[in-house]
């Protein structure tokens, strides 16, 4: 919803409504710094709600490209883009996986050099068939092209996922099987600290995101799930706590669920509790069978604890709603 334009103090169109100008009347509204109601606050909520839609929503959203195949990530990156009205930043990659030290002395240098053109050429078609895409949309947009060793992926993808707001990636591959994707989504998540929007191969729906559920274990990673996803939450028609289980000596006891409740009402997101038992062996099989009862076309979960890069056995819960992914999946640690 675009933003109300923001008036001059002395023309305030609202009785009792006083808007803080920080740095002078022409102040952006991104540097807004509070707004104070008087009288019926419930009257003035739906217009404090849009400046706190502004303020909170993504404007730079990232994705990158390794492979040919990726063009359909970058369709559901484009959707995501417009749904916010963000700036979309591709990246694309050329990848060697040549690696230096395992070379004998006296290889030839023509074998490196070969190597590292054949990344930087993937990486210029990439970039190429991006642009080309792009420049049929009204959309912000950026294409930059790089190259690299497999074992520098990581750093120079977190680099780019630290500045923006989400990352989109498309679900490919196996679990089993260790991918470029894979790689990037780590690399996001743990060196970028970045939410990802995990697409499934069916792509990404232009208004998803109208029933939010929410997987919910009072974790940490949970919490920042959670956070990370509220542009998307203020939105949605219905947002679904769901909690598995939960133990009656945790933090939450009887109200499971109930403290996260209310600081998303205060949030204007409409919600609700649903308490699961523990139905099916996996608590990914219960998540993704609830999924598909109510009709949610985005599920929001913390990410694991530990990256496949520095762990031998992935956190079980992460690693199958990955593998089974129907519908876009929104996790963060």
């Amino acid at each position: 919803m675009p933003l109300l334009p923001l008036r001059k103090p002395n023309r305030t169109p609202v009785p009792g409504l006083f808007i803080t100008y920080p740095y002078g009347e022409n102040t952006p509204t991104s540097t807004l710094i509070s707004i104070k109601s008087h009288g019926d606050s419930m009257g003035y909520r739906h217009i404090i709600l849009l400046f706190l839609e502004r303020i909170m929503a993504y404007r730079t959203i990232l994705t990158v490209l390794t492979a040919d195949a990726d063009m359909d990530q970058l369709e559901a990156a484009i959707v995501a883009a417009r749904r916010h009205e963000a700036h979309l930043e591709v990246f694309c990659l050329g990848i060697d996986r040549a690696q230096a030290a395992y070379y004998f002395a006296g290889t030839s240098a023509y074998v490196f050099q070969e190597n590292v053109d054949a990344a930087m050429e993937t990486a210029d078609r990439l970039a190429k068939a991006a642009r080309a895409r792009l420049s049929r949309e009204d959309l912000s947009w950026a294409v930059e092209a790089a190259a690299v060793q497999s074992g520098g992926l990581a750093t120079l993808v977190g680099m780019r996922a630290r500045y923006s707001d989400l990352a989109i990636q498309l679900r490919r591959g196996s679990e089993s099987k260790l991918t470029d994707s894979d790689a990037s989504l780590e690399a996001a998540l743990f060196d970028g600290g970045a939410p990802m929007l995990v697409v499934p191969q069916s792509g990404l729906a232009a208004d998803y995101g109208r029933r939010v559920m929410v997987g919910w274990n009072q974790s940490e990673e949970a919490m920042t799930a959670v956070r990370r996803a509220l542009p998307l939450m203020q939105k949605a028609d219905l947002v679904e706590i769901t909690v598995i289980d939960p133990s009656p000596h945790g933090p939450e006891r009887s109200d499971p669920g109930g403290a996260l409740c209310h600081m998303l009402a205060r949030h204007g997101v409409r919600c609700e509790i649903a308490v699961l038992a523990r139905t099916l062996p996996q608590t990914s099989q219960i998540l993704m069978q609830r999924a598909m009862d109510t009709g949610a076309d985005l599920l929001v979960v913390g990410a694991y604890s530990h990256s496949r890069f520095r762990q031998s056995i992935l956190g079980g819960t992460t690693r199958n709603l990955l593998s089974q992914c129907k519908i876009p999946i929104l996790m963060a640690r």
